[in-house]
């Protein structure tokens, strides 16, 4: 099974650029000008984006950087004791939402102090794989469109970000402990 995995994991990117190239051709399209005017838009977009992007980078700096982040912890250290959240983990739960490099700063943190294979280490990556930079996203899209009223967006992302923090310490403690 393992060769298998890494035969396909080894192809799979030619297989698709040949994919690619051969729909084009069927259906006679001039793919180099397809590819042009894409990367055309999407350089549009990027231009577009920019300030959406700096002012949530210039955000996320000063969060970090005032200790902010360190006062959240300390706030919520509380309920995440109730809900059986380590506290090691409670800065990742913090700073996933708003930054996704951010939040894997604190991830290699905690796995270099803890060690990958500590509950705490584990915990870090479930969570890190199962929430969602919501911030960046919804700036990124809702900027990429000229969206400014995002009405329930920011609430539903936030609610499955919970979700997702209590999934990881709950199945990370069925698997194991």
């Amino acid at each position: 099974m393992l060769t298998i995995l890494n035969i396909v994991s080894i192809m799979i990117i030619p297989i698709l650029i040949t994919m690619i190239l051969v729909h084009g051709f069927i259906k006679k399209v001039n793919i180099y000008e397809a590819f042009v005017e894409g990367a055309g838009e999407g350089f549009k977009t990027a231009v577009r984006i920019m300030p959406y992007m700096i002012a949530i980078f210039l955000a996320i700096g000063i969060f970090r950087e005032s200790g902010a982040l360190s006062l959240f912890t300390m706030v919520l250290s509380p309920i995440t004791k109730v809900l059986g959240i380590p506290q090691e983990v409670v800065p990742l739960v913090i700073m996933r939402p708003i930054s996704g490099s951010g939040a894997l700063g604190i991830v290699r943190d905690i796995v270099h102090t803890y060690g990958a294979d500590s509950f705490i280490g584990r915990v870090a990556s479930t969570m890190m794989g199962s929430a969602e930079t919501i911030f960046y996203t919804m700036a990124v899209y809702f900027g990429a469109v000229a969206i400014r009223n995002t009405r329930h967006t920011l609430g539903a992302a936030l609610i499955s970000h919970l979700a997702a923090v209590i999934a990881s310490v709950v199945i990370c403690s069925i698997l194991f402990l």
